[in-house]
């Protein structure tokens, strides 16, 4: 049976009390840190302050889902050479498969927190800069070197 990363991002984020971390916020750039991570998959807490955003990125060849749990988020992507914006506000969700590319952005006036499920757990990320519509990759980051 294949697990539902969404309904593990789900699962987290309907109990903060038993989250093994506090959420945080970094004035400077996107606060997260790791709260599970099994043999087949990994749960991570990201808080976002207004304006703070990731790059284009990918997820290393690991399919995810994100919950937000508070506040309200924009996911970009890109297809076509066209960007897509998708408001995602306090209790939607996103899922997504090993070759996904995109930005995540909080456009809001309020911090946001999410929760990520990914599968299996993170062991790289590759960067990505937009030119001309299309994606090039900037540069890939390997867990325990770059976070």
């Amino acid at each position: 049976m294949r697990l539902d990363l969404l309904s593990v991002a789900r699962d987290w984020a309907a109990q903060p009390g038993q989250w093994t971390v506090r959420p945080q916020y970094d004035p400077v750039e996107r606060w997260y840190a790791r709260m599970a991570d099994t043999a087949d998959h990994e749960v991570w807490l990201l808080t976002w302050l207004p304006g703070q955003e990731t790059d284009w990125h990918d997820h290393g060849g690991s399919a995810g889902a994100f919950v937000v749990v508070s506040g309200t988020l924009v996911e970009r992507t890109v297809s076509g050479g066209r960007v897509a914006h998708t408001t995602l506000p306090a209790g939607t969700g996103r899922r997504f498969g090993a070759h996904h590319v995109h930005g995540v952005t909080n456009h809001g006036t309020e911090p946001a927190i999410s929760i990520h499920a990914y599968a299996p757990a993170l062991r790289s990320m590759t960067r990505y800069r937009l030119d001309g519509g299309k994606l090039r990759v900037a540069e890939v980051e390997k867990a325990g070197v770059s976070w």
